[in-house]
């Protein structure tokens, strides 16, 4: 990969993916956005010039436009080739009895319409990286869509019910990601759902199984499996396929 965008990079799993790509050396280019930036996040990029922070909130979707400009102006004639959805809000287990309208209208705020309406934004950039590299397959090595998903989005495997804003903004991105799929086939643009798995972070709680290390190798692990027949599928963190 040459490029790869991050939202919500600050902290968690999106800070963790941003350590894996430089350790490993696995991008040229890495940008991160958030809201505020960390002090580890400044650490890091102090110490690598191919690592820009880029400051969005992502529910002001009407500065998307000013981000591409920014990531345009570093990435040039390549695009940029792995856009990651990561961003994300979660409400803790919500009977229907006790939802509230400003906990729906924020969780689908951020986890569905934020990644759709970034995706539209980045859309020319992401066809240009697919053009650059019209010799691979499709793939992250070409161009791709990755949505940060949860198990908890699935409606097949909802046992529990609950979770009422955050569910229904994961499956709602689940669905986006069929249509985007679909919709970007013909540009060879790969778009997948991806679950990082129950991960101890500020959002998963201390409780959670997984750390972040094992949950971000095991994504980029199955990343770079991926081609032309999982485009429009949704993924565990270790690979395997979860339903709808």
């Amino acid at each position: 990969m040459k490029s790869v965008l991050i939202t919500g990079a600050n902290r968690g799993l999106g800070l963790g993916m941003v350590k894996y790509l430089i350790n490993q050396n696995k991008a040229e280019k890495i940008f991160a956005t958030c809201r505020n930036e960390s002090q580890e996040l400044q650490a890091i990029a102090a110490q690598n010039k191919n690592l820009h922070i880029l400051r969005l909130d992502v529910k002001n979707t009407e500065f998307f436009d000013e981000a591409v400009s920014k990531i345009s102006e570093v990435v040039g004639d390549d695009g940029l080739n792995v856009l990651i959805n990561n961003a994300g809000v979660a409400t803790k287990y919500t009977k229907l009895g006790l939802v509230k309208t400003e906990q729906m209208i924020d969780n689908l705020m951020v986890n569905t319409v934020a990644p759709i309406m970034l995706t539209k934004s980045l859309l020319p950039l992401l066809k240009q990286a697919s053009v650059k590299n019209d010799e691979k397959p499709m793939s992250t090595e070409r161009a791709a869509v990755i949505n940060m998903s949860s198990i908890l989005g699935s409606i097949a495997q909802n046992d529990q019910g609950g979770f009422y804003p955050y569910r229904c903004s994961k499956a709602a991105l689940n669905a986006a990601t069929k249509s985007m799929s679909i919709d970007l086939e013909k540009d060879k643009i790969l778009v997948a759902s991806m679950h990082p798995g129950w991960v101890r972070t500020d959002m998963g709680g201390q409780n959670a199984p997984l750390d972040i290390e094992s949950s971000i190798r095991g994504i980029f692990d199955t990343l770079a499996k991926l081609g032309e027949k999982d485009t429009g599928k949704f993924y565990q963190y270790d690979g395997t396929e979860l339903p709808w």
